[in-house]
């Protein structure tokens, strides 16, 4: 095994809160401070004296400055240990995951803790304002009425979303209640736990009206909430791991892709595909070979921005979240039920892959993929193997 391969070993978070609610107060470095600081605590008895070499955080909506070394010395890392600050908007957590990884594999460091943190509270212009995703002479539609767009051109249809929706937070209930959070939880503040989920029924969700104009489909129930909170996972070298006897989730293969910047909840799907082919798990078969080989993985975890966005982007890889795929497509719930705060979500993915597949080598269950669609049409995704 190459001693260079990236390798997750821990992952925390802070419980999502509801924007203007339980963390409020706090900006995007104060939120992340604390998680980086437990996951900190929880890797010292097994990599010893060993530094973080680095701390790279995803964060898209302000201050400014650099949020991931304000954290990092918040954290009580201490002054020599970097940080570095990404944005690819509602995927930097899982971007900065990314960088993490080939941070590890280029030999650059050993460790690092990477992730994503977003205060929609303490956003400037409020959590409603927001950049240019694309210059003049280019689309650049705010990511509801996108959703209403995919849903119309994909044959999304209302009662669908609704039933993906409601899924989603008897899921994210479910998990809660089974205490599945848990372990991965940092409490800040007075909150415990994510602030959220609901119980939703089908017949609640219906009554619901469009949140983008009449005629369209995407409500506030099917639809993610604004949110506050931060997700952090750390990044080690095989060697490392190895050495510490630390269970894990392998990084097998990450991409970047751009696409029509007109319906940006579509790029998912051609990210999933290159990460796929990138990861050599993509191969000769139908027209669509990413559909056979998703057949391969056990768990697939999605940015719920919208349901007409995840129902779209399955459709199109020939999977089925409401029927025989359920089961391992966003099982524990996603963003439409626990929140989306914005650069902390795709780092989310990633610690719930560890919850599911960490430590389960050679057993069923040991694949998994993280995938996110991004205001302005690009797509990020990253595939990841348990071990230990």
């Amino acid at each position: 095994m190459n001693p260079r391969q990236p390798v997750v070993v821990g992952a925390r978070r802070t419980p999502f809160g509801i924007a203007g609610r339980s963390l409020a107060a706090l900006g995007p470095a104060e939120l992340a401070a604390p998680v980086l600081a437990a996951l900190a605590d929880d890797l010292k008895p097994v990599l010893a004296d060993r530094p973080v070499d680095e701390v790279v955080l995803g964060n898209c909506r302000g201050p400014g400055g650099d949020v991931a070394r304000v954290a990092a010395l918040a954290a009580g890392l201490g002054p020599r240990v970097p940080g570095v600050s990404v944005d690819r908007q509602c995927g930097s957590g899982l971007e900065a995951v990314r960088l993490a990884a080939a941070l590890v594999a280029s030999g650059a460091a050993d460790v690092v803790l990477a992730g994503g943190t977003e205060s929609a509270s303490t956003a400037p212009g409020g959590p409603q304002h927001r950049a240019r995703f694309a210059p003049d002479g280019w689309p650049d539609p705010d990511m509801g009425p996108a959703a209403d767009a995919v849903a119309r051109a994909c044959g999304v249809s209302r009662e669908r979303q609704d039933t993906y929706a409601a899924r989603s937070h008897a899921l994210a209930l479910a998990a809660r209640e089974a205490g599945d959070f848990d372990a991965e939880l940092v409490p800040v503040g007075t909150l415990t736990r994510d602030e959220r989920p609901r119980p939703l029924g089908a017949a609640t969700l219906a009554r619901l009206r469009p949140a983008f104009g009449p005629g369209g489909t995407v409500t506030a129930g099917n639809a993610c909430g604004i949110n506050d909170g931060a997700a952090v996972v750390a990044v080690v070298s095989e060697r490392v791991r190895a050495a510490a006897g630390l269970p894990g989730l392998r990084v097998l293969a990450s991409a970047a892709v751009g696409a029509d910047p007109a319906l940006p909840p579509l790029a998912a799907a051609p990210a999933v595909r290159a990460v796929l082919a990138r990861a050599g798990l993509a191969g000769s078969g139908p027209a669509d070979p990413a559909t056979a080989v998703l057949a391969r993985v056990d768990r697939i975890e999605l940015t719920e921005a919208f349901a007409a966005q995840v129902l779209a982007c399955t459709d199109e890889l020939g999977l089925d979240p409401l029927g025989r795929d359920g089961h391992r497509v966003c099982p524990s719930g996603g963003a439409i039920a626990l929140g989306h705060p914005w650069a902390a979500s795709g780092a989310f993915l990633v610690v719930r892959l560890f919850a599911g597949l960490a430590g389960r080598a050679g057993r069923a269950g040991r694949i998994g993929l993280a995938a996110c669609a991004i205001g302005g049409g690009q797509g990020v995704a990253m595939v990841f193997e348990g071990v230990g």
